[in-house]
C-alpha cells in the first residue's frame, strides 16, 4: 500500500464536505427582526437629524442675510415637523410589517384583554 492518497477520494471528501458546510450554514433571512430599542433609537436620530438639519440651514440663511433668529427659528420648527412626518412614517412601517408586538404580546390594539374582545366587553 502506497503512502499517496488517493486524488479520487480526496475530491469525494472535500465535495462531502461542501456540501455538509452548505447544508449547516444559516440561511439568509429574507425579512430583519429589530428589537424595539433599536427601533425606537431610529425614530429618534430621525426626530434630530430633521432639528440638525433645519438649524443649519436656518443658520447658514441667516448668518449670510444677517436676519440672526429670524430663519433660525423657523428651519428648527419645519425640521421638527419633518422629524416628526418621518417617525410617524417609520411607526407606521413598522405596525405593518408587524415587527413590534405588542404589549399584550401581539395582540391587536383595542384587544387589551388578548381575547378578541375590546376594553368594554364588546366583541
Amino acid at each position: 500500500m502506497s503512502d499517496e492518497p488517493d486524488p479520487e477520494r480526496l475530491r469525494m471528501l472535500e465535495k462531502r464536505l461542501a456540501e455538509a458546510k452548505r447544508a449547516r450554514a444559516p440561511k439568509p433571512g429574507a425579512e430583519e427582526h429589530y428589537s424595539a430599542a433599536s427601533q425606537g433609537w431610529r425614530m429618534v436620530i430621525e426626530l434630530v437629524a430633521g432639528l440638525a438639519i433645519g438649524f443649519g440651514i436656518g443658520y447658514g440663511l441667516d448668518t449670510l442675510l444677517g436676519t440672526m433668529p429670524v430663519f433660525l427659528v423657523l428651519f428648527i420648527l419645519l425640521g421638527f415637523a419633518a422629524g416628526v412626518k418621518t417617525m410617524l412614517r417609520t411607526a407606521q412601517e413598522i405596525r405593518q410589517n408587524g415587527s413590534a408586538a405588542g404589549p399584550a404580546g401581539g395582540a391587536d390594539q383595542g384587544d387589551e384583554n388578548g381575547d378578541g374582545r375590546s376594553g368594554d366587553g364588546r366583541a
